[in-house]
């Protein structure tokens, strides 16, 4: 209000100014010194030879004396003063009389001018002395500060990544009380950068950090500090560390570090000028600060491997936090965090939710509370209850139902006999996951889906269960085959081939799994891992060992779909069984799967009306493979970061 204030009087004071400046120098403005003349003495004058010159608007006369004096008069109808005054030799002008109107609408627009161009020159003024974002204010950091009137975050607030969260703590304690840990001679990290996929809460940590130790929050994306102007970015991480140096103690975070960060001189046609310029500036300036001025840099990048050397080492980002995806007991307190504000049922029970989403991110979390709760006001009830849940978590992981896709008979009937294959393979191979569900319902771009979840987080995979994957893959293409013959098979295999091919390469390639190729890595980390080997860049092996990485891979596939094939022959009965429970009910469960397997009937409860015919109230729902391929993997499948078993259409 102050700045408001102080503005306003600077405005009003400038305008007022400039209406008297204009005011006295308006040209007629010394009318107003003439001497007030009667008209007789006017008419003595005159006759006398005393009036010089006249100015006449209408009975208005104004005019000079021979000696100078300036007069005015009223003049009566007098038709020969005219001719009296040209026969004495008066100089006479003539000119209308003005339109009545106020005089400070006169004045203004007479100043009009005047004031634009002086209301130019100050905008022009202010936009070179004003921050970033402005037409003359390139050099400024873009950096906004947020305080507790945009909501203020604790470590209340942020989940699941306790041991980040500790690391971080003394980071809090420190911008407290420094002397804690400057009177033993230590000295508190310049820098600390998080790393971590996209999603697990890095920016929500930092702004906890500020929020913690209740000091000014500082945030910043890393491409806002390059522009097309060289040195435009180097002035501005100048500015941005002016800024912190005067709020100390402050957090300065960076967000996507390695848009600015990136290794010098990499890539393709060398470095970029600006790019550089702008990181060695940021690489001057955290050696030119010391820890104890209270300000702290935080920096958040998922691509860690990319950054310059030289912003890593210690004396700069002394630090790195890995945030990773939570395990279940994280994500169950993700889940609760994020309910708070949603009136559950009380049948939801976070615990089960958190162990039917393995690999999911805390964002993955809270969008799956949120499309939890606005599936629920979709159907106008007062809480959300553990089938919207269920609901949300399939709509995050493989996209909305489609009921409005009409398939035919014939493909419904086949996707049923795909899906069938994959769901008998995933019961009957032991070192397989448990099989969670099984659709034929279209969902996002898929016509059905097999849906398997480990009991618990999968940290790493062991030979037979990849071989497990493989043969699992297979059963929707041996299942097509034994009942349509070799002939009549479809596309809808293709994702389920892709899908093979990759752990089949990595396994060869990466993982050491083959006795023939031996425990050699050949796949380089530029190219992506395994599978990315003819896409253009230089191999590192022969054709000879191309060959057998060829042989390899073909191997284990072959072998994967012979014993598909196996299993599948022994059973088919209940391959018929399951695909004709698909046709009729769509969704089955794990456990309704192994109910028919065992020949046993399965009960299916009636919902309410708003719930789909033909669906079980406890039984979430499914959805898979894309239309027109059925084996092809949708978001949040194998390679997603969701979920780390396939899922198989």
């Amino acid at each position: 209000m102050n700045n408001l204030g102080r503005n306003l009087a600077l405005w009003v004071s400038i305008i007022v100014l400039l209406l008297l400046l204009v005011d006295v120098f308006q040209p007629g403005n010394t009318q107003h010194a003439a001497q007030q003349l009667a008209y007789s003495d006017f008419i003595t004058d005159v006759d006398t030879g005393h009036v010089r010159s006249v100015v006449m608007q209408n009975q208005n006369i104004s005019g000079t004396l021979t000696d100078g004096t300036a007069f005015e008069t009223f003049a009566p109808q007098d038709p020969s003063l005219v001719s009296r005054l040209t026969g004495k030799g008066v100089e006479v002008v003539a000119k209308p009389l003005d339109q009545e109107g106020s005089p400070l609408l006169r004045y203004f627009l007479n100043a009009l001018p005047i004031i634009l161009m002086v209301g130019v020159w100050v905008f022009m003024m202010r936009q070179m002395q004003g921050g970033g974002g402005r037409a003359m204010g390139f050099g400024k950091s873009r950096a906004k500060m947020l305080t507790e009137k945009q909501g203020r975050v604790t470590f209340d607030d942020v989940a699941g990544i306790d041991e980040a969260k500790g690391e971080l703590q003394e980071i809090v304690d420190f911008l407290k009380d420094p002397q804690k840990f400057t009177r033993l001679g230590g000295k508190i990290p310049k820098g600390v950068l998080l790393v971590g996929p996209p999603g697990t809460g890095k920016t929500l940590l930092a702004r906890a950090i500020a929020g913690e130790a209740n000091v000014p929050f500082f945030t910043i994306s890393g491409s806002d500090f390059v522009e097309m102007f060289v040195g435009v970015g180097a002035s501005r991480v100048r500015d941005m560390f002016e800024q912190g140096k005067k709020a100390a103690p402050c957090i300065i975070f960076i967000d996507e570090i390695d848009a600015v960060g990136r290794h010098r001189g990499a890539g393709l046609g060398g470095g970029n000028d600006e790019r550089e310029q702008t990181l060695n500036q940021m690489l001057v300036e955290m050696d030119g600060f010391e820890s104890n001025e209270g300000v702290i840099l935080i920096a958040a990048t998922n691509r860690p491997d990319v950054l310059d050397p030289a912003l890593l080492r210690p004396g700069r980002f002394d630090r790195q936090v890995v945030v990773s995806n939570p395990d279940v007991a994280g994500r169950e307190k993700i889940l609760r965090v994020h309910m708070r504000k949603v009136p559950l049922a009380s049948d939801v029970d976070p615990r089960i939710i958190a162990r039917g989403t393995p690999g999911f991110s805390g964002a993955d979390l809270a969008n799956l509370v949120n499309e939890a709760a606005l599936a629920a006001a979709r159907l106008g009830k007062r809480t959300v209850s553990m089938r919207e849940f269920e609901d949300a978590k399939d709509k995050v992981l493989m996209g909305a139902e489609r009921r409005s896709l009409v398939m035919n008979d014939e493909e419904k009937k086949r996707t049923a006999y795909h899906e069938a294959g994959h769901a008998i393979t995933a019961v009957l191979v032991p070192e397989s996951e448990p099989i969670h569900k099984a659709t034929i319902i279209p969902r996002g771009r898929a016509l059905g889906m097999v849906m398997r979840l480990p009991e618990g987080d999968r940290l790493s995979m062991s030979k037979k269960n990849c071989i497990a994957h493989l043969v699992v893959a297979m059963g929707g293409r041996v299942a097509e085959e034994v009942v349509y013959g070799k002939d009549n098979i479809c596309n809808g295999a293709m994702g389920d081939i892709q899908m093979a091919t990759r752990v089949a390469r990595s396994m060869v390639t990466e993982w050491g799994m083959s006795e023939k190729v031996g425990m050699i890595a050949y796949a380089n980390d530029d190219q992506g891992g395994g599978g990315m080997f003819f896409g253009g860049a230089a191999k590192n092996f022969s054709e000879h060992t191309a060959k057998e990485i060829d042989s390899e891979i073909k191997r284990l596939i072959d072998e994967a779909y012979d014993q598909a094939r196996t299993y599948l022959h022994d059973h088919v009965d209940e391959l018929h069984r399951l695909a004709e429970a698909l046709l009729e009910y769509e969704t089955l469960s794990g456990e309704d799967i192994r109910q028919i397997m065992r020949g046993q009937p399965i009960e299916r409860v009636e919902t309410d009306e708003s719930t789909p015919v033909n669906r079980r109230s406890s039984v979430p729902q499914v959805s898979g493979p894309e239309i027109g391929q059925q084996g092809d993997k949708p978001e949040g499948g194998e390679g997603s970061g969701m979920n780390p078993v396939p899922q198989l259409g």
